[in-house]
């Protein structure tokens, strides 16, 4: 039987999931109803559905993660466990370089630029998009892939919590699938970290810059947008807690897949690397005053349709306007 703390976690990060699922599914379906609505997409709206969708199968291969080891046997099969493996470590890497360039080109589009060179870039920064997600998919197939060729090392555990090793795999000492395991997981994520933390500092730099700019007026339009700059300025933040917390969490859990009796780590940091994908997602529909009003007026239809009424007309016309 497995131990009530790693009980507790899992149920903890099976809710996550199921928030994630939520709202990345919601981020998705909006923007993508917007798309053909409008018959034209922003470069926000491109990043945000490659990484609402990225993070949506994130989340699956987490589940199907955490069940292959703790709940199946049939899902012990050494190939099987490394296609999981690979799916994970391919759309979490992926997953962390859309949000990158989200913030990138916030970054782009907020701060003031005098360099030729800068300049350049932002003006053509909604043409460079889809490259860069496309080259964001070529670089973590290239740090995923080779995960595909390393034996794994794991308890194949059964439902009841009786663990057996594997003819090739010994967890009791450190060996060299862990090693290679955690240098692709550093190598893919180590680039988009380090761009994430330098522009949302500089996105947060200029905004408190503004926001202190924005003090030397005494109008009812100056409390608005200095609360608009303090909300973007918190979200910012936060995505920077997530983001650094869920990396930290992931490296732990890659460490103790190697110290079997470490239960307390492994659950920690299950909740916190999931806690991410999930709680990023809710930071961005409420942050987003697109996404923001969409999911208000689908509250308001479902309501509606809950009580057997017709929408307003005003809510037919705001929707994913």
């Amino acid at each position: 039987m497995l131990p009530p703390v790693l009980i507790i976690s899992i149920s903890i990060v099976a809710i996550e999931v199921v928030v994630g699922f939520i709202g990345n599914g919601f981020i998705t379906t909006a923007n993508i109803i917007n798309w053909i609505k409008s018959k034209k997409i922003s470069s926000a709206d491109m990043i945000l559905i490659f990484l609402s969708t990225s993070r949506f199968i994130l989340q699956v291969t987490v589940l199907m993660h955490i069940h292959s080891l703790y709940f199946a046997d049939v899902l012990k099969l050494e190939s099987v466990y490394k296609d999981f493996g690979a799916v994970w470590m391919f759309v979490n890497h992926a997953s962390l370089w859309f949000s990158t360039w989200l913030y990138v080109l916030y970054c782009v589009k907020i701060i003031k630029v005098t360099h030729c060179l800068l300049l350049k870039i932002k003006r053509r920064i909604a043409g460079m998009i889809p490259w860069l997600l496309l080259g964001s998919l070529v670089i973590s197939s290239m740090t995923s892939l080779p995960l595909l060729w390393i034996t794994p090392s794991t308890y194949l555990c059964s439902s009841t919590g009786n663990c057996r090793e594997n003819s090739t795999a010994h967890i009791t000492n450190w060996d060299s699938s862990y090693l290679y395991l955690l240098v692709l997981y550093f190598v893919g994520c180590f680039f988009p970290l380090v761009l994430s933390v330098v522009t949302s500092a500089l996105i947060i730099t200029s905004l408190w810059k503004h926001r202190k700019t924005m003090q030397c007026y005494t109008d009812t339009f100056r409390d608005a947008m200095i609360d608009v700059h303090l909300t973007a300025i918190k979200s910012i933040i936060s995505f920077l807690i997530l983001y650094i917390s869920s990396f930290v969490a992931q490296i732990l859990l890659i460490l103790s897949t190697s110290e079997s009796k470490d239960v307390v780590k492994v659950a920690i940091s299950l909740v916190v690397a999931g806690a991410y994908p999930s709680m990023h997602s809710i930071i961005l529909i409420i942050v987003n005053s697109k996404l923001k009003l969409a999911f208000r007026n689908f509250c308001l239809h479902f309501k509606c349709h809950l009580e057997d009424k017709p929408p307003s007309p005003r809510l037919e016309r705001n929707t994913l306007q």
